[in-house]
Protein backbone atom coordinates (compact mmCIF):
# COMPACT_ATOMS: atom_id res chain seq x y z
CA UNK A 1 0.00 0.00 0.00
CA UNK A 2 1.73 3.31 -1.13
CA UNK A 3 1.48 6.87 -1.19
CA UNK A 4 -1.15 8.18 1.43
CA UNK A 5 -2.71 5.27 2.09
CA UNK A 6 0.27 3.97 4.13
CA UNK A 7 0.27 7.45 5.80
CA UNK A 8 -3.36 7.44 6.99
CA UNK A 9 -2.86 3.21 8.32
CA UNK A 10 0.06 5.29 10.69
CA UNK A 11 -2.25 7.86 11.62
CA UNK A 12 -5.02 5.56 12.66
CA UNK A 13 -2.70 2.98 14.44
CA UNK A 14 -0.84 6.12 15.97
CA UNK A 15 -4.20 7.66 17.02
CA UNK A 16 -5.48 4.46 18.42
CA UNK A 17 -1.79 3.50 20.32
CA UNK A 18 -2.41 6.70 22.46
CA UNK A 19 -6.62 6.19 22.79
CA UNK A 20 -7.92 7.40 20.43
CA UNK A 21 -10.53 6.30 17.58
CA UNK A 22 -9.21 6.52 14.34
CA UNK A 23 -10.90 5.28 11.09
CA UNK A 24 -10.77 5.56 7.30
CA UNK A 25 -13.90 7.85 6.31
CA UNK A 26 -15.89 8.83 3.41
CA UNK A 27 -14.61 9.34 -0.28
CA UNK A 28 -12.28 6.95 0.37
CA UNK A 29 -14.17 4.08 2.05
CA UNK A 30 -16.55 4.28 -0.98
CA UNK A 31 -14.15 4.10 -3.71
CA UNK A 32 -12.59 1.14 -1.70
CA UNK A 33 -15.70 -0.54 -2.23
CA UNK A 34 -16.53 0.33 -5.27
CA UNK A 35 -12.82 -1.76 -6.29
CA UNK A 36 -11.99 1.96 -7.52
CA UNK A 37 -8.14 3.46 -6.20
CA UNK A 38 -8.98 6.48 -4.16
CA UNK A 39 -7.36 9.84 -4.61
CA UNK A 40 -6.58 10.49 -1.30
CA UNK A 41 -7.24 9.44 2.43
CA UNK A 42 -9.50 11.05 5.05
CA UNK A 43 -9.80 9.98 8.75
CA UNK A 44 -11.75 10.43 11.34
CA UNK A 45 -11.20 10.41 15.12
CA UNK A 46 -12.08 11.70 18.48
CA UNK A 47 -8.95 13.33 19.08
CA UNK A 48 -9.44 17.17 19.12
CA UNK A 49 -7.42 18.84 17.15
CA UNK A 50 -4.69 20.56 19.64
CA UNK A 51 -5.08 16.37 20.62
CA UNK A 52 -3.80 15.37 17.52
CA UNK A 53 -1.38 18.48 16.68
CA UNK A 54 0.72 17.36 19.71
CA UNK A 55 0.88 14.00 18.34
CA UNK A 56 2.22 15.77 14.95
CA UNK A 57 3.69 19.02 16.05
CA UNK A 58 4.83 19.69 12.12
CA UNK A 59 0.76 19.46 11.19
CA UNK A 60 -1.40 22.00 9.92
CA UNK A 61 -4.20 23.02 11.43
CA UNK A 62 -6.13 23.80 7.91
CA UNK A 63 -9.78 24.19 9.22
CA UNK A 64 -9.33 25.38 12.80
CA UNK A 65 -12.78 26.39 13.04
CA UNK A 66 -14.49 22.60 11.74
CA UNK A 67 -11.58 20.63 13.53
CA UNK A 68 -9.55 19.81 10.63
CA UNK A 69 -5.65 18.63 11.00
CA UNK A 70 -3.52 18.50 7.96
CA UNK A 71 -0.43 16.02 8.52
CA UNK A 72 1.70 15.66 5.77
CA UNK A 73 4.89 13.30 5.76
CA UNK A 74 7.06 12.36 2.19
CA UNK A 75 5.20 14.70 0.13
CA UNK A 76 1.96 12.79 0.83
CA UNK A 77 -1.12 14.73 3.18
CA UNK A 78 -3.67 13.12 5.29
CA UNK A 79 -7.13 15.19 6.60
CA UNK A 80 -7.58 14.09 9.87
CA UNK A 81 -10.97 15.36 11.35
CA UNK A 82 -12.40 15.38 14.42
CA UNK A 83 -15.66 14.07 15.13
CA UNK A 84 -18.62 16.83 15.16
CA UNK A 85 -21.95 17.95 14.36
CA UNK A 86 -22.92 21.08 13.04
CA UNK A 87 -24.49 24.17 13.90
CA UNK A 88 -26.76 25.99 12.10
CA UNK A 89 -26.46 27.18 8.23
CA UNK A 90 -26.76 30.78 7.78
CA UNK A 91 -25.32 30.96 4.00
CA UNK A 92 -26.55 28.15 2.20
CA UNK A 93 -22.60 26.57 2.32
CA UNK A 94 -21.10 26.79 5.74
CA UNK A 95 -22.16 26.07 9.67
CA UNK A 96 -22.00 28.61 12.28
CA UNK A 97 -19.94 26.53 14.13
CA UNK A 98 -19.44 23.53 15.05
CA UNK A 99 -20.02 20.69 18.16
CA UNK A 100 -16.53 18.37 18.76
CA UNK A 101 -18.01 15.24 19.26
CA UNK A 102 -16.93 11.36 20.77
CA UNK A 103 -19.69 9.24 18.93
CA UNK A 104 -18.47 8.84 15.07
CA UNK A 105 -22.39 8.56 14.60
CA UNK A 106 -23.09 12.16 15.12
CA UNK A 107 -19.91 12.80 12.86
CA UNK A 108 -21.70 11.11 9.62
CA UNK A 109 -25.30 12.25 10.32
CA UNK A 110 -23.78 15.70 9.21
CA UNK A 111 -22.35 14.13 6.00
CA UNK A 112 -24.29 14.83 3.02
CA UNK A 113 -24.81 11.30 1.28
CA UNK A 114 -25.16 7.55 2.45
CA UNK A 115 -22.45 6.57 0.20
CA UNK A 116 -19.81 9.06 1.71
CA UNK A 117 -20.48 8.43 5.64
CA UNK A 118 -18.94 4.68 5.38
CA UNK A 119 -16.44 4.12 8.12
CA UNK A 120 -14.13 1.78 7.91
CA UNK A 121 -10.61 -0.27 9.87
CA UNK A 122 -7.77 0.05 7.72
CA UNK A 123 -6.39 -3.01 9.34
CA UNK A 124 -9.12 -5.76 10.26
CA UNK A 125 -11.64 -4.05 6.82
CA UNK A 126 -14.24 -3.77 9.33
CA UNK A 127 -17.08 -1.04 7.64
CA UNK A 128 -19.15 1.10 10.38
CA UNK A 129 -22.28 2.05 8.14
CA UNK A 130 -24.89 4.32 10.42
CA UNK A 131 -26.73 5.65 7.34
CA UNK A 132 -27.41 2.29 4.89
CA UNK A 133 -24.59 3.28 2.46
CA UNK A 134 -23.19 0.11 1.59
CA UNK A 135 -26.50 -0.92 0.57
CA UNK A 136 -27.27 2.18 -1.73
CA UNK A 137 -23.76 1.18 -3.18
CA UNK A 138 -24.95 -2.22 -4.46
CA UNK A 139 -27.72 -0.37 -5.56
CA UNK A 140 -26.17 2.65 -7.17
CA UNK A 141 -28.20 5.06 -5.18
CA UNK A 142 -27.08 8.64 -4.40
CA UNK A 143 -29.33 9.65 -1.37
CA UNK A 144 -28.88 12.52 0.81
CA UNK A 145 -28.81 11.83 4.51
CA UNK A 146 -31.65 11.88 6.38
CA UNK A 147 -34.67 14.71 5.01
CA UNK A 148 -33.19 15.56 1.39
CA UNK A 149 -34.78 19.71 1.78
CA UNK A 150 -32.94 19.65 4.87
CA UNK A 151 -29.57 18.36 3.53
CA UNK A 152 -30.01 21.07 0.66
CA UNK A 153 -31.00 23.35 2.94
CA UNK A 154 -27.68 23.24 4.99
CA UNK A 155 -25.60 23.00 1.75
CA UNK A 156 -26.98 24.59 -1.34
CA UNK A 157 -23.58 22.98 -3.51
CA UNK A 158 -25.14 19.68 -2.57
CA UNK A 159 -27.14 19.54 -4.98
CA UNK A 160 -24.32 19.91 -7.64
CA UNK A 161 -22.49 16.93 -6.35
CA UNK A 162 -25.29 14.83 -6.01
CA UNK A 163 -25.43 15.15 -9.70
CA UNK A 164 -21.69 14.98 -10.11
CA UNK A 165 -21.47 11.52 -7.96
CA UNK A 166 -24.37 10.33 -10.07
CA UNK A 167 -22.31 10.89 -13.25
CA UNK A 168 -19.30 9.55 -11.72
CA UNK A 169 -20.00 6.66 -10.91
CA UNK A 170 -23.73 5.94 -12.78
CA UNK A 171 -25.77 6.11 -10.30
CA UNK A 172 -29.58 7.07 -9.98
CA UNK A 173 -30.64 9.48 -7.78
CA UNK A 174 -33.33 8.71 -5.39
CA UNK A 175 -36.09 10.14 -5.63
CA UNK A 176 -37.22 11.83 -2.77
CA UNK A 177 -33.35 13.55 -3.45
CA UNK A 178 -33.80 14.36 -6.86
CA UNK A 179 -37.69 15.75 -5.67
CA UNK A 180 -35.78 18.07 -3.10
CA UNK A 181 -33.31 19.28 -6.06
CA UNK A 182 -36.07 19.74 -8.41
CA UNK A 183 -37.71 21.80 -5.68
CA UNK A 184 -34.77 23.67 -4.42
CA UNK A 185 -32.79 23.85 -7.48
CA UNK A 186 -32.68 27.71 -7.79
CA UNK A 187 -30.96 28.31 -4.18
CA UNK A 188 -27.83 27.66 -6.17
CA UNK A 189 -27.67 31.00 -7.48
CA UNK A 190 -26.29 32.00 -3.85
CA UNK A 191 -23.09 29.87 -4.38
CA UNK A 192 -19.98 31.20 -5.34
CA UNK A 193 -19.16 30.70 -9.16
CA UNK A 194 -15.57 29.18 -8.38
CA UNK A 195 -17.43 26.43 -6.35
CA UNK A 196 -20.04 25.83 -9.28
CA UNK A 197 -16.64 26.02 -11.42
CA UNK A 198 -15.09 23.33 -9.80
CA UNK A 199 -18.15 21.25 -9.96
CA UNK A 200 -18.56 21.91 -13.62
CA UNK A 201 -15.15 20.99 -14.29
CA UNK A 202 -15.52 17.39 -12.29
CA UNK A 203 -18.97 17.02 -14.22
CA UNK A 204 -17.49 17.36 -17.87
CA UNK A 205 -13.75 15.51 -16.50
CA UNK A 206 -14.59 12.74 -14.86
CA UNK A 207 -16.71 10.24 -16.82
CA UNK A 208 -20.30 10.68 -17.47
CA UNK A 209 -20.85 13.98 -18.74
CA UNK A 210 -23.75 13.00 -20.67
CA UNK A 211 -25.35 11.73 -17.57
CA UNK A 212 -24.35 14.58 -15.95
CA UNK A 213 -25.76 17.50 -18.00
CA UNK A 214 -28.94 15.10 -18.59
CA UNK A 215 -29.56 15.49 -14.58
CA UNK A 216 -28.72 18.94 -14.34
CA UNK A 217 -31.42 19.20 -16.87
CA UNK A 218 -33.86 17.26 -15.14
CA UNK A 219 -33.17 18.82 -11.77
CA UNK A 220 -33.85 22.62 -13.25
CA UNK A 221 -30.04 23.30 -12.02
CA UNK A 222 -29.07 24.18 -15.67
CA UNK A 223 -31.18 26.91 -16.34
CA UNK A 224 -29.73 28.35 -13.51
CA UNK A 225 -26.24 28.10 -13.60
CA UNK A 226 -25.78 27.50 -18.13
CA UNK A 227 -28.93 29.12 -19.38
CA UNK A 228 -27.23 28.97 -22.84
CA UNK A 229 -27.03 25.32 -22.34
CA UNK A 230 -30.17 25.01 -21.65
CA UNK A 231 -31.64 27.13 -24.44
CA UNK A 232 -29.89 23.92 -27.15
CA UNK A 233 -33.08 21.92 -26.20
CA UNK A 234 -35.13 21.88 -29.38
CA UNK A 235 -32.79 23.89 -31.59
CA UNK A 236 -33.42 21.84 -34.98
CA UNK A 237 -30.70 21.80 -37.06
CA UNK A 238 -30.69 21.03 -41.16
CA UNK A 239 -31.41 17.12 -40.83
CA UNK A 240 -28.82 16.75 -44.32
CA UNK A 241 -25.99 17.98 -42.19
CA UNK A 242 -27.38 16.61 -38.57
CA UNK A 243 -29.69 13.96 -39.07
CA UNK A 244 -29.03 12.92 -34.92
CA UNK A 245 -31.84 15.94 -34.10
CA UNK A 246 -31.34 19.14 -32.06
CA UNK A 247 -28.46 20.98 -30.74
CA UNK A 248 -28.60 19.84 -27.67
CA UNK A 249 -28.99 15.87 -28.96
CA UNK A 250 -25.79 16.25 -30.73
CA UNK A 251 -24.16 18.43 -27.82
CA UNK A 252 -25.20 15.21 -25.53
CA UNK A 253 -23.80 12.62 -28.22
CA UNK A 254 -20.66 14.45 -28.10
CA UNK A 255 -20.21 15.11 -24.28
CA UNK A 256 -21.05 11.10 -24.25
CA UNK A 257 -17.95 10.07 -26.60
CA UNK A 258 -15.20 12.36 -25.14
CA UNK A 259 -12.42 10.29 -24.20
CA UNK A 260 -11.39 9.60 -20.41
CA UNK A 261 -9.33 12.21 -18.29
CA UNK A 262 -10.07 14.65 -21.18
CA UNK A 263 -8.33 18.04 -21.14
CA UNK A 264 -10.73 20.47 -18.92
CA UNK A 265 -10.77 22.78 -22.16
CA UNK A 266 -11.63 20.17 -24.74
CA UNK A 267 -14.82 19.14 -22.40
CA UNK A 268 -16.28 22.28 -22.34
CA UNK A 269 -15.58 23.21 -26.47
CA UNK A 270 -17.40 19.96 -27.11
CA UNK A 271 -20.20 21.77 -24.72
CA UNK A 272 -19.94 25.13 -26.10
CA UNK A 273 -18.49 24.61 -29.70
CA UNK A 274 -22.28 24.82 -30.98
CA UNK A 275 -23.97 27.45 -27.88
CA UNK A 276 -23.95 30.52 -30.48
CA UNK A 277 -26.85 28.22 -32.51
CA UNK A 278 -30.00 29.38 -30.60
CA UNK A 279 -29.26 32.92 -30.55
CA UNK A 280 -29.14 33.04 -34.51
CA UNK A 281 -31.20 30.23 -35.59
CA UNK A 282 -33.60 31.39 -38.29
CA UNK A 283 -35.11 29.58 -41.59
CA UNK A 284 -34.60 31.01 -44.80
CA UNK A 285 -34.42 28.62 -47.76
CA UNK A 286 -33.51 26.16 -45.01
CA UNK A 287 -32.38 26.18 -41.53
CA UNK A 288 -29.60 28.62 -41.00
CA UNK A 289 -27.29 29.51 -38.22
CA UNK A 290 -25.92 32.62 -39.64
CA UNK A 291 -22.95 34.38 -37.41
CA UNK A 292 -23.50 30.86 -35.40
CA UNK A 293 -19.49 30.92 -34.90
CA UNK A 294 -18.52 34.36 -33.69
CA UNK A 295 -21.63 34.41 -31.54
CA UNK A 296 -20.37 31.86 -29.68
CA UNK A 297 -16.85 32.73 -29.05
CA UNK A 298 -18.50 35.63 -27.52
CA UNK A 299 -20.69 33.70 -25.50
CA UNK A 300 -17.83 31.10 -24.46
CA UNK A 301 -16.21 34.48 -23.36
CA UNK A 302 -19.28 35.49 -21.08
CA UNK A 303 -20.10 31.80 -19.41
CA UNK A 304 -16.90 31.00 -18.44
CA UNK A 305 -15.38 34.64 -16.70
CA UNK A 306 -18.73 34.16 -15.04
CA UNK A 307 -17.04 30.96 -13.52
CA UNK A 308 -13.74 32.05 -13.46
CA UNK A 309 -11.90 30.44 -15.51
CA UNK A 310 -8.06 31.63 -16.05
CA UNK A 311 -7.34 33.68 -19.03
CA UNK A 312 -5.61 30.91 -20.76
CA UNK A 313 -8.47 28.56 -20.42
CA UNK A 314 -11.05 30.81 -21.56
CA UNK A 315 -8.78 31.75 -24.39
CA UNK A 316 -8.32 28.06 -25.38
CA UNK A 317 -11.86 27.04 -25.29
CA UNK A 318 -12.69 30.38 -27.43
CA UNK A 319 -10.12 29.10 -29.86
CA UNK A 320 -11.65 25.89 -30.12
CA UNK A 321 -15.24 27.10 -30.72
CA UNK A 322 -13.83 29.95 -32.72
CA UNK A 323 -12.35 27.36 -35.45
CA UNK A 324 -14.53 24.29 -35.30
CA UNK A 325 -16.24 24.96 -39.03
CA UNK A 326 -12.83 25.31 -40.69
CA UNK A 327 -12.04 21.54 -40.81
CA UNK A 328 -14.78 21.44 -43.82
CA UNK A 329 -12.63 24.25 -46.02
CA UNK A 330 -9.12 22.41 -45.36
CA UNK A 331 -9.19 20.96 -48.87
CA UNK A 332 -9.24 24.59 -50.49
CA UNK A 333 -7.40 25.97 -47.85
CA UNK A 334 -3.90 27.31 -49.35
CA UNK A 335 -0.69 25.64 -47.91
CA UNK A 336 -0.25 28.25 -45.84
CA UNK A 337 -3.03 28.65 -43.99
CA UNK A 338 -3.13 24.70 -43.67
CA UNK A 339 0.22 25.56 -41.61
CA UNK A 340 -0.91 27.99 -39.51
CA UNK A 341 -3.94 26.02 -38.57
CA UNK A 342 -1.49 23.15 -37.81
CA UNK A 343 0.40 25.77 -35.27
CA UNK A 344 -2.89 26.33 -33.29
CA UNK A 345 -1.73 25.94 -29.44
CA UNK A 346 -3.12 22.51 -28.69
CA UNK A 347 -3.96 21.72 -32.24
CA UNK A 348 -4.64 17.81 -30.89
CA UNK A 349 -7.53 19.39 -29.29
CA UNK A 350 -9.00 21.00 -32.03
CA UNK A 351 -8.41 17.36 -34.05
CA UNK A 352 -10.81 15.68 -31.34
CA UNK A 353 -13.56 18.44 -31.32
CA UNK A 354 -13.84 17.73 -34.71
CA UNK A 355 -13.68 13.99 -35.01
CA UNK A 356 -16.79 14.05 -31.90
CA UNK A 357 -18.48 16.60 -34.06
CA UNK A 358 -18.06 14.52 -37.27
CA UNK A 359 -19.25 11.11 -35.71
CA UNK A 360 -22.32 12.74 -34.11
CA UNK A 361 -23.64 14.57 -36.89
CA UNK A 362 -22.87 13.49 -40.93
CA UNK A 363 -20.38 10.93 -39.61
CA UNK A 364 -18.19 12.06 -42.60
CA UNK A 365 -14.00 11.88 -40.92
CA UNK A 366 -12.11 12.84 -44.55
CA UNK A 367 -11.27 16.59 -43.66
CA UNK A 368 -10.57 15.25 -39.78
CA UNK A 369 -8.22 12.26 -41.32
CA UNK A 370 -6.20 14.80 -43.50
CA UNK A 371 -5.18 16.99 -40.79
CA UNK A 372 -4.64 14.31 -38.30
CA UNK A 373 -2.44 12.82 -40.72
CA UNK A 374 -0.54 16.16 -41.60
CA UNK A 375 -0.24 17.25 -37.97
CA UNK A 376 1.17 14.15 -37.47
CA UNK A 377 3.98 14.01 -40.04
CA UNK A 378 4.38 17.56 -40.35
CA UNK A 379 8.01 18.36 -38.98
CA UNK A 380 8.19 21.28 -36.63
CA UNK A 381 10.71 23.17 -38.84
CA UNK A 382 8.09 22.67 -42.09
CA UNK A 383 5.29 24.39 -39.96
CA UNK A 384 7.45 27.03 -38.19
CA UNK A 385 10.82 27.86 -39.95
CA UNK A 386 12.94 30.69 -39.04
CA UNK A 387 11.07 33.76 -41.15
CA UNK A 388 13.32 34.30 -43.99
CA UNK A 389 11.87 38.23 -43.68
CA UNK A 390 11.50 40.41 -40.06
CA UNK A 391 10.48 43.28 -39.07
CA UNK A 392 13.93 44.48 -38.80
CA UNK A 393 14.85 43.55 -42.49
CA UNK A 394 11.68 45.79 -43.51
CA UNK A 395 13.39 48.89 -41.81
CA UNK A 396 16.33 48.11 -42.59
CA UNK A 397 14.79 48.05 -46.91
CA UNK A 398 13.71 51.40 -45.77
CA UNK A 399 10.23 50.96 -44.75
CA UNK A 400 8.86 52.79 -42.18
CA UNK A 401 6.71 50.84 -39.37
CA UNK A 402 3.24 50.87 -39.19
CA UNK A 403 -0.11 49.29 -39.61
CA UNK A 404 1.32 47.29 -43.10
CA UNK A 405 3.81 45.94 -41.22
CA UNK A 406 2.10 42.79 -40.30
CA UNK A 407 0.49 42.66 -43.50
CA UNK A 408 3.98 42.24 -45.00
CA UNK A 409 5.35 40.19 -42.56
CA UNK A 410 2.53 38.02 -43.11
CA UNK A 411 2.61 38.22 -47.22
CA UNK A 412 6.72 36.45 -46.63
CA UNK A 413 5.61 33.88 -44.62
CA UNK A 414 2.82 32.75 -46.60
CA UNK A 415 4.94 32.85 -49.79
CA UNK A 416 7.91 30.78 -47.43
CA UNK A 417 5.37 28.51 -46.27
CA UNK A 418 4.31 27.31 -49.96
CA UNK A 419 7.64 27.26 -51.37
CA UNK A 420 7.46 30.23 -53.57
CA UNK A 421 10.28 32.19 -51.97
CA UNK A 422 13.78 30.70 -50.45
CA UNK A 423 15.57 33.71 -49.60
CA UNK A 424 15.17 36.94 -47.65
CA UNK A 425 15.98 38.84 -51.08
CA UNK A 426 13.13 36.95 -52.80
CA UNK A 427 11.04 37.84 -49.68
CA UNK A 428 11.95 41.99 -49.93
CA UNK A 429 10.97 41.79 -53.79
CA UNK A 430 7.60 40.25 -53.16
CA UNK A 431 6.37 42.64 -51.01
CA UNK A 432 7.72 45.45 -53.00
CA UNK A 433 5.66 44.42 -55.83
CA UNK A 434 2.70 44.08 -53.77
CA UNK A 435 3.13 46.77 -51.59
CA UNK A 436 5.51 48.73 -53.68
CA UNK A 437 9.08 50.10 -52.78
CA UNK A 438 9.91 52.61 -49.86
CA UNK A 439 9.80 56.00 -50.35
CA UNK A 440 13.55 56.61 -49.70
CA UNK A 441 14.68 54.00 -52.27
CA UNK A 442 12.02 55.30 -54.87
CA UNK A 443 13.96 58.87 -54.09
CA UNK A 444 17.48 57.26 -54.61
CA UNK A 445 16.73 55.95 -57.63
CA UNK A 446 15.07 58.86 -59.32
CA UNK A 447 18.79 60.44 -58.26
Amino acid sequence: MAGSAALARSIVSTLRAHGFQGWFVGGCVRDALLGRDPKDYDVSTDARPDQVLALWPRAQQVGAKFGVVLVTDGGESVEVVTFRSDEAYHDGRHPEGVRFETDPRQDVLRRDFTINALMRDPFSGEVIDYTGGRQDLERGLIRAIGDPAARFEEDHLRMLRAVRFAARFRFTIEPATLAAIQALHGEIARISPERIRDELSRILTEGGARRGFELLDESGLLTDILPEVAAMKGVQQPPEYHPEGDVWTHTLMMLERVPPDPPLTLSWGVLLHDVGKPPTFRIAERIRFDGHVEAGVRMTHDILCRLHYSNAEVEQVQALVANHMRFAEVFNMRESTVKRFLRLPHFEQHLELNRLDCLCSNGMLASYEYMKDRFEHAPEEELRPPRLVSGRDLIAAGYRPGPQFSRMLELAEDAQLEGRIGSREQGLELVAAEFGRPKTESAADEQ
